[in-house]
């Protein structure tokens, strides 16, 4: 059974699927492009490595401690395709997507670690026992998603900061933020991955796109001009 979020992403991987759909500016001067196809490229990998690693199914529960960010984007897009519930308070979840890996040992049934610099192929240290590195393994999963199981799209997706719960089928309709068709949407990290989301999935679901700014990298006019932003 399809889903909103299973419908865009064949949305993002078809037609003009090389145009720029997600921009990230990271600190030291960072900046990463992916297009439609290449950022359904990603959400397929990290959906099969859920699915087929820690045994993800629809219904599942799935906590991410990831800042608004391009991987974090990739971490949401990937539970929702799975039918999953994204927990973004730290509540109770089968699994945890975290930058912080080493406080969440033992609290959760699998922890990943998210190494966040776009080059890096493995996290940078040692991990607790039984913890998965996000960058060494998922670079080993395919580019095409294959649901073993359905989505039901009568689940929660996830609940919002205000406590109102989002089914997978009211993702686009009334999680996401309405904006205007073809928007380029500027979207400051700083004001978390909740609102980065329900943005960019308005943006998305009109065939617009995003640009992703870390919170100490300022909006300047040379970036905004670059970046082509238009629309709100």
């Amino acid at each position: 059974m399809t889903t909103p979020a299973i419908d865009l992403m064949t949305s993002l991987r078809s037609g003009n699927s090389t145009a720029p759909r997600l921009t990230w500016y990271g600190p030291d001067s960072e900046r990463v492009e992916l297009s439609g196809k290449v950022l359904d490229n990603w959400v397929a990998k990290t959906s099969n490595l859920l699915q087929d690693e820690l045994d993800a199914e629809p219904g599942m529960r799935l906590a991410l401690d990831l800042p608004a960010h391009w991987k974090g984007m990739v971490w949401a897009l990937a539970a929702w395709q799975l039918g999953l519930e994204t927990v973004l308070d730290g509540g109770g979840a089968d699994i945890l997507a975290t930058t912080r890996p080493e406080p969440a040992a033992g609290k959760y049934g699998d922890v990943v670690a998210v190494a966040l610099p776009a080059l890096a192929m493995r996290w940078d240290g040692a991990l607790p026992a039984g913890c998965l590195d996000y960058a060494a393994e998922v670079r080993s999963h395919g580019d095409v998603f294959m649901q073993h199981a359905e989505a039901d799209p009568t689940a929660c997706a996830i609940v919002a900061q205000d406590g109102r719960r989002h089914l997978h089928q009211d993702l686009l309709d009334g999680f996401a933020v309405p904006h205007e068709e073809g928007v380029r949407l500027h979207i400051p990290g700083r004001d978390g991955l909740e609102a980065a989301l329900a943005n960019a999935l308005g943006a998305w679901r009109r065939g617009g796109s995003v640009v992703i700014t870390h919170p100490d990298v300022g909006p300047t006019d040379k970036l905004l001009a670059a970046e082509r932003i238009h629309g709100n």
